[in-house]
């Protein structure tokens, strides 16, 4: 089908990208479960090879497939192109790969997933990069942690596991300003509730594994590139900007202009990294972005009732969902994310750490999983899991406090939802 802005968000989500198979006419997108693929003769392959011409080569680099869950995603999240792979912590890695050398930095944002947070502050070490943790609430402050070794600024639409809101448009001014690509993980939002390219993101990453497969069947990652930023405007991106060693000092901006990224982010990442999607995995992805747009709005209807009554017991200290009007990202919610503040967030039980173990443990609908984006409701402690490995400090300033809960509102219905959380409640607090 020709994507044109007359389609309609769910007419995407069903057609962007696929076909029927030439070969059999099946409607459904294959799973081209292959390896390798056939060169019509030499210099079919030598022109691949040499990024000449578009196509099959090897599955590390591209599958069938997965390109129609490119195209899919790019489409929905209104960019030129996108790369698919493993996990959402590979789209990460792969995310900061062309932008980033030894001795140069990322800002990021202090309220982050509890495993991304490790993997800036610990794990890009090794590759010699670095990580600077600030409130994006404060545009200031951010400005103020740029250097000039700082080659991207990243965050998350809606911040795991709070679902604090970020005002994207102010982040991406102050980006602007210093002429550096803002990364914005939209894994909790999704393009249905939030397209951070219109908010003046460059680069979007998400984990697949969650809302946009909605299954919790297999795990994948995505990094959609917007084809606004000029990588040639300075020297401070040379992979996109300066002669490529391994293709014969072919310049990517230069050659391929806004899909500059897009390519890179195949030759030289899916190459040399290897993180390669399966095939299969793309295909439930695919079956899931089917229904997005149908999940996220009982996700958040039911976000909505439940936060409101977890925010009227008594046994509940806080709740921290943005789509709350007592909360302070009210405001912020309803510019960014319009359609609704998803279906994330913590609460905090009075009776602090074992109070929320308990709640944790006698709960029966809710499922305790280190998980979010399912179409069932999930809970964790955060603070004994996912974000156990960071200090007292940076766990409060994450949103994932020892007294705290996460929640993933699924969609089942919301009133058995809450008489499972007042039972476990009364249990947790007894």
């Amino acid at each position: 089908m020709s994507d044109t802005p007359a389609y309609g968000f769910d007419t995407l989500q069903i057609h962007a990208g696929a076909r029927p198979d030439p070969a059999t006419g099946a409607r459904q997108t294959p799973i081209y479960q292959t390896t390798a693929y056939v060169f019509r003769d030499a210099d079919h392959a030598a022109a691949l090879f040499n990024l000449q011409e578009v196509g099959y080569i090897y599955s590390r680099l591209t599958n069938p497939t997965v390109a129609v869950l490119q195209e899919r995603i790019a489409t929905l999240e209104g960019g030129v192109g996108a790369v698919c792979c493993s996990s959402g912590h590979a789209a990460q890695i792969m995310a900061l790969f062309p932008l980033m050398a030894p001795g140069r930095n990322v800002v990021a944002s202090n309220r982050l997933y509890g495993g991304t947070i490790t993997q800036f502050s610990q794990t890009i070490k090794r590759f010699g990069w670095s990580a600077k943790f600030v409130d994006f609430d404060d545009p200031a402050a951010i400005a103020a942690a740029i250097d000039g070794d700082t080659r991207a600024i990243f965050c998350e639409t809606i911040a795991n596991p709070g679902g604090v809101v970020t005002d994207l448009d102010a982040v991406a001014a102050v980006a602007d300003k210093a002429g550096l690509p803002l990364i914005v993980d939209n894994t909790t939002a999704t393009p249905y509730l939030c397209r951070p390219i219109e908010h003046g993101a460059t680069l979007v990453v998400h984990s697949t594994t969650k809302y946009m497969t909605g299954n919790g069947t297999v795990t994948g990652g995505c990094i959609v590139d917007s084809g606004k930023f000029n990588w040639s405007a300075s020297d401070k991106f040379p992979s996109l900007s300066a002669p490529e060693p391994a293709y014969h000092g072919l310049k990517f901006h230069e050659t391929f202009g806004p899909l500059a990224y897009t390519f890179h982010g195949i030759a030289i990442g899916l190459r040399d990294l290897g993180m390669t999607m399966n095939p299969q995995g793309a295909h439930y992805t695919l079956m899931g972005i089917e229904t997005l747009s149908l999940r996220m709005q009982r996700h958040v209807e039911n976000a909505v009732k439940v936060a409101k009554w977890l925010e009227n017991d008594p046994r509940i200290d806080f709740v921290t969902y943005a789509g709350l009007p007592s909360s302070k990202w009210n405001g912020t919610a309803k510019r960014i994310t319009p359609k609704g503040a998803g279906a994330l967030f913590t609460f905090a039980v009075k009776g602090g750490y074992e109070a929320c173990v308990k709640l944790v443990n006698s709960l029966e609908i809710f499922s305790h999983v280190a998980n979010l984006g399912d179409t069932r409701s999930l809970i964790i402690h955060s603070a004994s899991t996912t974000h156990r490995q960071l200090s007292p400090e940076q766990q409060v300033a994450a949103g994932a406090a020892p007294n705290v809960v996460r929640v993933s509102i699924g969609i089942e219905d919301a009133d058995d939802l809450i008489r499972d959380l007042d039972q476990a409640l009364t249990k947790a607090t007894a």
